[in-house]
């Protein structure tokens, strides 16, 4: 039986009017008429007396509306609940991280206090293995430097945009420059990436080549940011690195300096497309959300800085 005639039926047997039943209903009273029509040919007698002025159940209308009547709702109220579960955002979600940036913990804080029945915690993933954990399904988003060009994942929403600095022991020639240039890494030794990370995404941190075309020795492979910054600190290389994490694991026998020519790092979450679930799709969209609002803050002018510049200008 079409659940749209059971919906005509009893919006009609309650309003006792083809217009406003129409109404209700948002169709047209040519179309109540064709429903109803269709239930009495299934029901096989007329559920309805029609006249010029009024309508009225017949007995055995009434009789149906009666039986259907709690059928329906019931049906009504299934359907219902289990389109609000379909939207509801619980369970649980894991994001990894790679890079220490603030950013995250923040979404993730107001994502729980949104969310209360979703459990949201952080887990950190290293250097070796950086997309590994993500795939096999221990994190469910994925905080990563850019780029991730793999055909099973998808880039969501870039968090932050950081300059990049350099690690250099306490001591070093460069360790006293207020900045460097990637040029002053020929000759130098940095270090490659231990495990399986994607080639072309180390390339984009620790460049190999200068961009005049002299090469940047890799020596030791790393696996996690602690194992580089400790390798540095003992004078067996360089590392590239992004600021936050600068001034995340910021330590007394490691120097940082700024690279004024090497291209600021996007960092952005990461998920699996196959991966729908409502927890993960309102995640990114809270994550979008606040990035935007923070570049939004972040691009304003200060409170008194109009002031201050049309001052200058006018003077």
């Amino acid at each position: 039986m079409d659940f749209r005639e059971i919906e005509c039926f009893l919006n009609l047997a309650e309003e006792l009017h083809f217009g406003r039943t129409a109404q209700r209903m948002m169709v047209s009273q040519a179309r109540v008429s064709q429903l109803t029509r269709s239930l009495e040919r299934r029901v096989g007698g007329p559920l309805f007396e029609r006249t010029t002025r009024a309508v009225r159940l017949t007995a055995l209308g009434a009789s149906l509306r009666e039986r259907i009547a709690p059928a329906f709702q019931e049906m009504h109220d299934a359907i219902g609940e289990a389109r609000s579960r379909a939207r509801r955002v619980d369970g649980s979600l894991r994001v990894g991280f790679l890079c220490a940036t603030m950013v995250v913990p923040e979404v993730v804080r107001q994502f729980r206090a949104r969310y209360p029945h979703c459990t949201a915690e952080l887990r950190e993933v290293h250097i070796a293995d950086p997309l590994g954990p993500l795939r096999r399904e221990e994190v469910d988003v994925l905080s990563h430097w850019l780029p991730v060009r793999e055909d099973d994942l998808q880039v969501g929403p870039t968090m932050s945009t950081e300059p990049r600095t350099l690690a250099v022991p306490l001591g070093h020639p460069l360790a006293a420059r207020k900045s460097i240039s990637v040029e002053q890494l020929a000759g130098e030794q940095v270090f490659s990436a231990a495990g399986n990370a994607p080639r072309y995404w180390w390339d984009a941190q620790s460049p190999p080549r200068t961009p005049s075309g002299k090469p940047i020795h890799r020596g030791h492979p790393v696996a996690t940011v602690h194992e580089v910054l400790s390798l540095v600190a003992a004078g067996q290389g360089l590392a590239p690195m992004v600021q936050s994490t600068a001034d995340f694991y910021a330590r007394p026998d490691v120097a940082f300096v700024p690279i004024h020519d090497l291209p600021p790092a996007d960092v952005a979450l990461v998920r699996r497309k196959s991966d729908r679930r409502p927890a993960v799709e309102a995640f990114l969209a809270m994550a979008a959300q606040y990035a935007q609002e923070r570049r939004r803050q972040t691009a304003a002018p200060r409170p008194g800085a109009t002031a201050v510049r049309d001052a200058v200008g006018t003077g």
